[in-house]
């Protein structure tokens, strides 16, 4: 083998691009926190438009 076969043999392999952080805390955070949020969310869309028909 020759140094030049040697030397890309050595080399460090190449590092996957960076997932975006909205992939990365899905994953971290699994289906059912995200389930969590999403219907927490819900709750208070429904607290506040009911409040706002209360108003009228």
């Amino acid at each position: 083998m020759t140094k030049l076969s040697l030397r890309s043999n050595m080399e460090a392999p190449q590092q996957p691009a960076p997932k975006s952080k909205w992939k990365l805390w899905l994953k971290r955070v699994g289906f059912w926190g995200f389930m969590f949020f999403l219907v927490k969310g819900l709750v208070w869309i429904a607290v506040f438009a009911g409040l706002l028909k209360s108003c009228d």
